[in-house]
């Protein structure tokens, strides 16, 4: 299946219950916790075009790039995707998660495009990221997810 169009959907959440319910929080924050995720690795089609966040019809399989960091309380956690896409050629989807800042975050990401880039031998066409940030407060779980979703 060759998808021809994809978004990009982030969210954070907290719960005092669990780690998991913390991940739920933030899937909702992100519109996609109706989704059946599937996770997928990380190229983009050639022609594959970035379009606005849609609606997803609850329980639908959906191929996804996902990054997600869970945290305890104190921690703070990013996570976070890059995407290129490269001249005549696919593009690429990187992710980055973990405790860490945004900055920390954002400069793996560019580090790791740039490494598969070169390693290829292809050129950046355009290339974009999204990374979501949350220090967990006391007494809670925290989750950070990006998606890069697949549709036509």
């Amino acid at each position: 299946m060759l998808f021809k169009k994809y978004f990009v959907a982030a969210g954070t959440g907290l719960s005092k219950t669990s780690k998991l319910n913390a991940f739920d929080n933030a899937l909702m924050q992100a519109g996609i916790s109706q989704c059946n995720l599937v996770p997928v690795s990380s190229i983009l089609p050639e022609h594959a075009k970035q379009i606005e966040p849609i609606n997803i019809e609850p329980g639908t399989i959906t191929f996804t790039v996902l990054a997600r960091a869970d945290g305890d309380a104190g921690e703070a956690i990013s996570a976070g995707l890059g995407w290129a896409q490269c001249v005549d050629t696919y593009g690429i989807v990187v992710e980055e998660k973990g405790v860490k800042t945004k900055e920390e975050a954002e400069r793996k990401i560019k580090l790791k495009i740039k490494e598969m880039t070169d390693n290829r031998r292809i050129q950046i066409k355009k290339q974009d990221q999204k990374i979501v940030s949350i220090k967990v407060p006391e007494g809670q779980y925290g989750s950070a997810v990006v998606a890069l979703i697949y549709t036509n």
